[in-house]
């Protein structure tokens, strides 16, 4: 059966970000296996952790030098955190051009840990936080519930300042019903939270329709990805999350977008930019303002921006004023500023924040069992030399190829 979907976004009107397998805003590093939660559903193979030694991990960091512009250096695993020589490993990737970005579980992380981060030069952390991961101390929680867990390390974050804050939320049939929850928490602390990523489950009953190869030989897919409960009996796409996001903020409108590798309908990554103030849902950055951010950076840069920092992020009205210059929906947000600071002049001095909401839709099939990837992937890691996707790298280590499908053939 084709895994479609009728898409609720015409992505031709939106601004298709310009990353690429070469030029992208973001790379992907994991130098450790080993992790301090078994969340349900994870694609790695955490039976036999290892660490690699920093050697090995500049190693790979060299690969993306020859191979790869990108912004960000997303730091992953496994967790980071539990490697011994994570501090030396963020110093050695801001040394080499990137920013830093650490993206963990938390459990590991306390306040002598983040001081020594933050002044080896970590840029921001990633937290993946949601009802898989069965975490200490906060068993059996709802997605809501887990908004307390979520405020716990955007405070911490805050008290040290100047680290940028973001939360990945893995979501299946049974919590997309929550998603409005994180998405109206998200905004209450949009100065302290600076990102809300949604990513969608994908098991592997996905390919329950498919014959599935790894180099010519046939296989059950079940013994390279676990199946979970956990998962639900539904696959989640795009449009519901939109659909659901709606629900508690109309004003919602992405601006960009990656498409699949073989449907450019696909909405594989959806970027949102609201500027939020006091609280309140101005609007949303259009498509020719992501454009301009993604185009003047490069130019100036030489990568695409992918992470801003806190203090860029507090300066929405200024983004709203150069906006309106050009752009009639940053002009609806930049009047509703001005009638705020005219109704209250205390607002003069409050700051504005763009908060980034993201949503991303891992791999689906299309007819005949093509594999719709994400085209211009940002989370591309090192496996032997080469560039690979990392949420398909366990492929790599059990069968040295990645699983093809094709349409399964009649009993």
């Amino acid at each position: 059966m084709t895994q479609t979907v009728t898409q609720t976004l015409d992505h031709l009107s939106l601004f298709r970000l310009p990353w690429n397998y070469a030029d992208n805003g973001i790379s992907w590093l994991e130098p450790t296996t080993k992790c301090n939660l078994r969340c349900e559903g994870c694609y790695r193979d955490l039976e036999n952790p290892v660490h690699k030694t920093l050697a090995e991990a500049r190693a790979d960091l060299e690969v993306f030098k020859r191979l790869r512009k990108s912004d960000c250096m997303s730091i992953a695993g496994g967790d980071p955190l539990v490697y011994p020589e994570i501090v030396e490993l963020v110093r050695m990737v801001k040394e080499m051009g990137w920013k830093p970005i650490i993206n963990t579980n938390g459990v590991a992380l306390t306040e002598d840990l983040l001081k020594d981060l933050k002044k080896a030069g970590a840029f921001g952390f990633t937290f993946h936080i949601d009802t898989s991961q069965n975490r200490p101390k906060a068993k059996d929680k709802t997605e809501t519930e887990l908004n307390e867990v979520r405020q716990y390390y955007a405070e911490m974050l805050a008290r040290e300042g100047g680290l940028a804050c973001s939360f990945n939320a893995t979501v299946n049939d049974a919590t997309l019903t929550e998603v409005p929850n994180l998405v109206k928490w998200a905004q209450d602390h949009a100065d302290i939270v600076h990102t809300m990523v949604f990513i969608l489950f994908r098991s592997p009953q996905l390919a329950g329709d498919y014959d599935c190869f790894a180099d010519g030989q046939k296989l059950d897919l079940r013994t390279t990805y676990k199946q979970t409960n956990w998962g639900g009996s539904t696959n989640v796409y795009a449009a519901d999350v939109v659909a659901k996001i709606r629900e508690v903020d109309p004003l919602y409108a992405p601006a960009a977008y990656l498409n699949g590798t073989t449907n450019p309908e696909s909405l594989k990554w959806l970027l949102a930019n609201r500027i939020i103030f006091n609280g309140e849902n101005l609007g949303y950055l259009s498509p020719r303002i992501m454009e301009m951010i993604q185009n003047v950076t490069h130019l100036f840069t030489g990568t695409y921006l992918a992470y801003a920092s806190p203090k860029s992020t507090s300066r929405g009205k200024l983004l709203a004023l150069l906006g309106s210059i050009t752009d009639k929906d940053m002009r609806r947000i930049f009047g509703r500023l001005v009638g705020r600071m005219f109704a209250n002049p205390a607002n003069l001095f409050r700051a504005a924040h763009v908060q980034s909401m993201m949503v991303i839709q891992p791999v689906n099939f299309e007819e005949h069992g093509q594999q719709d990837m994400c085209d211009g992937c940002p989370d591309m890691t090192v496996h032997e030399g080469k560039l690979v996707w990392s949420c398909r790298l366990e492929e790599l280590n059990k069968h040295g190829a990645f699983v093809t499908t094709a349409s399964r053939e009649p009993a």
